[in-house]
């Protein structure tokens, strides 16, 4: 990644952000473009987790409800798989205003998010859809009979897979938190209760089906993956700073035990 000078005029630093989103745009049209014509083979990938759900064929109900489809998960397909360009794009403008020590975090970062995120959807894809759609589907079927159409069905399983992907992005958030001592590790752990309430708030709010299967699963996978985020934060802090190092904070109010 080409790093710029770290003080430029308003107008280069305006030039510089205009050439990184035109080739974030350029690159998710490319692949947007590509993946319409791979459209088939990602909505038959899409239907798998689905299919054994419904009982029968797949529906599109309206003359443009193909064309509609196809546009739309290639974007959204086309976004997911640029996320990797897009993060290092982003960071790459602020890159210059980094220490050098600061910088070597860079890397990580973005290897570490992109993974995170498509770890999210593979376990959103393999454990989660099945169940969600099968309790969904049995809900209707208790007043109507279901008629699977196939945009409706679709939109709501990207949905899931994108929520659990950003989801997943918690340890990170955690993790940086921590060792940067923006909120002391000692914080994380001593706030636990609330912290796992928020999370039940967090787990409804990003589920679009909203339905009981779909939240409990996000809770559980939010727990575990913020016990294991603060449990490899603490060994890095002990291992740079030794157990003082918990308690530290570069904000005064989030903590009394600076002094000690």
């Amino acid at each position: 990644m080409p790093i710029g000078p770290a003080r430029m005029p308003l107008l280069d630093h305006l030039g510089e952000l205009r050439r990184r989103f035109t080739i974030i745009l350029f690159s998710v049209f490319v692949t947007a473009l590509i993946m319409y014509f791979a459209t088939p083979v990602v909505v038959d990938i899409l239907k798998m987790p689905i299919a054994p759900s419904v009982a029968g064929k797949f529906y599109i109900t309206s003359a443009l409800g193909g064309f509609t489809l196809r546009f739309s998960i290639s974007f959204k397909v086309a976004l997911i798989m640029c996320t990797p360009m897009i993060l290092w794009q982003i960071l790459g403008f602020f890159l210059p205003a980094l220490k050098p020590n600061e910088r070597r975090w860079v890397v990580p970062t973005v290897l570490a998010a992109t993974a995170l995120f498509f770890i999210g959807a593979l376990f959103c894809y393999l454990f989660v859809i099945p169940p969600c759609f099968q309790w969904l589907i049995g809900e209707t079927k208790a007043i109507a009979d279901p008629l699977a159409e196939l945009t409706d069905y679709l939109n709501i399983e990207l949905l899931l897979l994108i929520g659990f992907g950003i989801a997943f992005e918690l340890p990170l958030v955690i993790f940086y938190l921590s060792i940067f001592h923006i909120v002391p590790y000692t914080a994380f752990r001593a706030q636990w209760r609330y912290i796992y309430v928020v999370m039940v708030f967090v787990s409804a709010c990003v589920s679009p089906d909203a339905s009981p299967v779909t939240c409990i699963m996000m809770y559980a996978a939010l727990i575990v993956l913020y016990e294991s985020s603060l449990a490899v934060a603490r060994l890095v802090i002990v291992a740079r700073e030794g157990k003082a190092g918990l308690s530290r904070s570069r904000l005064g109010f989030f903590t009394d035990d600076e002094d000690e």
